[in-house]
């Protein structure tokens, strides 16, 4: 197997569970010393014992992405475990309520959205930013959505975070242009993960609308949006750089 990342350290925020954990388990497939970050303590260190399981070289460290102080402290972790941070993946987030338009949607759902997907990105970079400069240079992915491609009725607090996640990797990408760092993000589309499965458990009629309107006609698995941060991450898209890569079986076409 090719190892693209042997001698570097990826950060995976949000690695505990679905997209996340397979980031972290084909980053560390491929050399990397990763470390997980995460709420989910259980999950988190069951995910390092399946790398390391496996030969591969994994930590944990609880993290509230919301906190400034507590993301600083992931970073400081990560940079002490590992001895440098050259790749990040920043793959927390939630939905919130959905199918409410805005008159009816909550504000305290809205702020809880914002703090998560927002905020929790703004912070992992910028403290990962630093780490990633004193290490020599390296990359950063982000996970938006096809919600930050575009428009849906009912769903203004999700995807407006998720366009500002985009607006956001840009920026980033141009202030680190010539210093060493690339920025880009993934735009999943329905991905079959734990989640999701349990979210759609009692409405098989629903997701099954839902995976109609993908032209491939199937939801993405969590591996298939792995190798595409995967990419971004590696040299094999040293020229890439600010993009929102689309993961979502045509739907954003």
């Amino acid at each position: 197997m090719d190892r693209r990342f042997t001698g570097k350290v990826a950060l995976v925020v949000g690695g505990t569970s679905g997209i996340g954990l397979a980031a972290a388990q084909a980053f560390a497939a491929e050399g990397a010393r990763v470390m997980i970050a995460g709420r989910r303590e259980a999950e988190g260190m069951g995910g390092v014992e399946a790398i390391r399981s496996r030969g591969g070289s994994a930590a944990f460290v609880q993290c509230d992405i919301t906190e400034a102080a507590s993301v600083e402290q992931m970073v400081a972790r990560t940079v002490e475990t590992f001895g440098g941070l050259h790749i990040a993946y920043n793959n927390a987030g939630i939905t919130g309520t959905v199918n409410l338009f805005v008159e009816d949607a909550d504000l305290a759902m809205f702020e809880q959205v914002m703090a998560i997907n927002v905020t929790g990105t703004w912070l992992a970079m910028k403290y990962e930013v630093p780490a990633i400069l004193a290490s020599g240079g390296g990359a950063i992915v982000n996970c938006a959505s096809v919600a930050g491609l575009r428009g849906s009725p009912g769903c203004s607090a999700y995807y407006g975070s998720k366009h500002a996640v985009l607006g956001m990797t840009k920026c980033v990408a141009l202030e680190n242009a010539a210093r060493g760092i690339r920025v880009n993000a993934v735009c999943p589309g329905l991905v079959m993960t734990e989640l999701v499965e349990q979210g759609f458990a009692s409405a098989q009629d629903k997701l099954a609308m839902l995976t109609a309107r993908i032209p491939m006609n199937r939801t993405g698995k969590p591996d298939e949006v792995a190798k595409a941060v995967l990419w971004l991450a590696s040299e094999d898209s040293s020229f890439v750089n600010g993009v929102a890569l689309p993961v979502d079986g045509a739907t954003s076409v």
